[in-house]
């Protein structure tokens, strides 16, 4: 088992920890985030109905679009803002956030600061 794997499992662990008591309603749906090495992936979830709401990431057209990012950081700062935006236009204006067992800090929090920015609140 290598030093990834691990850290993986560090991440499940703590993702099932949060998630025991964080659930997604339609009132008030879940906002999920991933890190990947290249990319960032944010959603709103209904957890009753197991729908995705609104969904954005760093691979999609919208973001390649824009000018050089100057960081992975400024980038997941957009999709938070884009994210929060499609999400105003659905009429949702509170979510749950889900960091998804990742720490709350980089880029995970900045994607939680551009939702804000973009009119969420969580």
């Amino acid at each position: 088992m290598g030093s990834q794997d691990l850290k993986k499992q560090a991440r499940l662990k703590r993702k099932k920890r949060v998630r025991k008591r964080l659930t997604g309603t339609s009132e008030r749906p879940r906002l999920t985030v991933f890190r990947s090495a290249k990319h960032i992936y944010a959603q709103v979830v209904d957890d009753t109905s197991g729908h995705t709401l609104v969904a954005a990431s760093s691979l999609e057209p919208a973001t390649k679009e824009q000018p050089q990012f100057e960081s992975k950081v400024a980038v997941a700062n957009y999709v938070g803002k884009l994210l929060g935006g499609r999400a105003i236009e659905k009429g949702l204006t509170k979510v749950v956030f889900d960091r998804n067992g990742f720490l709350y800090h980089g880029r995970v929090k900045a994607v939680s600061e551009g939702a804000r920015e973009a009119g969420l609140v969580f």
